[in-house]
């Protein structure tokens, strides 16, 4: 038989594949996403019922007219599916003053022209009582921060592509691929034989393998997240309770209200630096999992850190410098990454699809996504 042919294959179909079998098939393409397990799944990085979206980023200054971006798009993706995805309820960043968190969102603010406030500990507990942190600790509120719906946006990004003549199959993993004479790909899932024009990688913490690039390029992290019920339940509500990033001596944390899950929903960056395979990380939360978050809970949200409702396992996907991986593969440009988000990706995938789609049917894109892009780590710098 002779293989199927697709304009562009996506391989991945969790936040950033479907944002891009979206954006392809309503530009007329014809698109097929292979995703290897459901969609949408909790076997990577793309669930647990929320997620944070920020406009401060503290990250890197230059996100942030992505992050303008995405916000539109998202706008527009609710409008189309008719349900509400994205939740605004402000967001809060704190630390030190001299903290990573604190100073690099301040200066995102400054940068771009941010509505924000920055006020003390002793404020912030006043404003939003749930929250009880030390006394040197500056926090930056931003009014537009908040929390997407990440399950429910990627069907309503499948829903709109299939409306748009798109195909998605799921149980389906791409094996290999390989450039053909033409200047296509083939690629050969578990199933079947496909040939397209374009070929677009957005598998997740499994992209090392599928990329055909350093081993080191994407790393998968196991990392842990934690549900807990609070004491006083009314502190924790979306009105009451902003979305956070936090520094405490203790690490990097980030948090929301009770959404979905009746507990306060909380996690530590780079939980225990567990490098993994993803196809034998141990899913099963332990102890020490609970143990960690549970005493940050005690310490900072005393209100929050009743018993537990719930522990969950997901994977981030490193890269070297915990900048997104963002562009056309060095050797066969014909194959568009997107890769390394780094485990603060899902919030730009509405925008992430509108860039993929530019690479994979112009070969560029207007958005800025220089910084992002495989040379700064050949020449081994990282983006300032």
């Amino acid at each position: 038989m002779k293989p199927e042919r697709f304009d562009v294959v996506v391989a991945g179909v969790g936040a950033m594949g479907s944002a891009a079998v979206d954006h392809l098939a309503r530009r007329g393409r014809k698109v097929l996403g292979l995703e290897r397990f459901d969609v949408p799944n909790e076997m990577g990085s793309s669930h647990g019922y929320t997620r944070i979206i920020r406009l401060a980023y503290y990250e890197h200054s230059s996100y942030v007219p992505l992050l303008r971006r995405a916000y539109e798009l998202w706008r527009g993706l609710e409008a189309d599916a008719g349900e509400r995805l994205l939740h605004v309820t402000g967001s809060v960043d704190a630390g030190p003053e001299d903290s990573f968190v604190f100073a690099g969102s301040l200066r995102s603010c400054l940068d771009h022209g941010l509505e924000h406030e920055i006020v003390d500990s002793q404020e912030l507990g006043r404003r939003y009582p749930g929250y009880r942190l030390p006394a040197e600790t500056l926090a930056l509120i931003q009014p537009e921060g908040g929390f997407l719906l990440p399950e429910r946006c990627i069907v309503a990004h499948v829903q709109r592509a299939q409306a748009h003549g798109a195909e998605v199959r799921a149980r389906e993993r791409v094996l290999e691929w390989e450039p053909t004479v033409a200047g296509g790909v083939r690629i050969r899932s578990d199933r079947s034989e496909y040939e397209a024009e374009r070929l677009v990688l957005t598998p997740g913490a499994w992209a090392s393998g599928l990329a055909g690039l350093d081993p080191n390029l994407v790393v998968a992290e196991r990392q842990v997240l934690a549900w807990l019920q609070p004491r006083r339940p009314e502190l924790f509500a979306p009105e009451r309770f902003p979305v956070f990033n936090l520094a405490v001596e203790e690490g990097r944390y980030y948090g929301f209200p009770i959404f979905t899950i009746p507990g306060f929903k909380f996690g530590r960056y780079n939980h225990l630096g567990e490098r993994v395979d993803p196809d034998e990380v141990d899913r099963e939360p332990r102890p020490t999992d609970e143990e960690i978050l549970r005493e940050f809970a005690e310490r900072y949200f005393p209100d929050g850190a009743g018993p537990t409702i719930a522990l969950k396992v997901c994977l981030f996907e490193n890269s070297p410098d915990d900048h997104f991986l963002l562009d056309l593969h060095p050797e066969h440009p014909q194959v568009v990454l997107a890769i390394g988000f780094s485990g603060h990706g899902f919030k730009f995938a509405s925008v992430i699809g509108e860039v993929v789609a530019d690479l994979a049917t112009q070969g560029s894109t207007a958005h800025d996504i220089g910084f992002l892009g495989l040379e700064r780590l050949a020449g081994g710098t990282t983006p300032v």
